[in-house]
């Protein structure tokens, strides 16, 4: 059940908690961004797409900022293969861009997670182009898992 809710969020851009009224990501998942699902396990997710000419920045090549918001999507498909029912908050996203990717260029993303705990989940992503496996930007993203309230504690009367 936790790689269907993960593949769903991938391809869908939902969690299963939402309402369908098109939050960012829904929306920019919406709008043809081409991300395909390629594998999907426990702690694993790999993707790969084309970069889109959209999403390219004055330099013609793949944006930085596209390339941090799919490393909070990807990240975040990696938390919910763990069967949690949030995908929690971010707290912190460092990327390092190593090379350029081009428009039209066939990319791999991979989310691996590193440490899945109780209230902090740590996830490391790597993008490759796909023709020479070469790493071409790699982030770790921090999450804070939000536990659910404890229900009231009994008391005796």
């Amino acid at each position: 059940m936790e790689l269907e809710r993960a593949k769903k969020y991938l391809e869908k851009g939902v969690d299963g908690n939402a309402d369908g009224n098109g939050g960012m990501f829904e929306n920019f998942m919406r709008q043809g961004l081409g991300l395909r699902l390629d594998s999907i396990e426990r702690g694993r997710v790999l993707c790969s797409m084309k970069v889109p000419v959209r999403l390219l920045n004055p330099g013609n090549t793949f944006h930085g900022g596209a390339t941090t918001s799919l490393v909070d999507l990807v990240g975040s498909a990696v938390i919910l293969t763990y069967g949690l029912t949030s995908t929690g908050v971010s707290v912190e996203i460092t990327l390092s861009l190593l090379d350029a990717a081009f428009a039209n260029e066939e990319i791999e993303i991979e989310g691996r997670a590193l440490r899945i705990g109780k209230t902090v989940a740590v996830v490391n992503v790597e993008f490759r182009k796909k023709s020479t496996a070469k790493i071409f930007a790699q982030a770790r993203h921090t999450k804070y898992l939000h536990l659910p309230p404890s229900p009231p504690a009994q008391t005796k009367m």
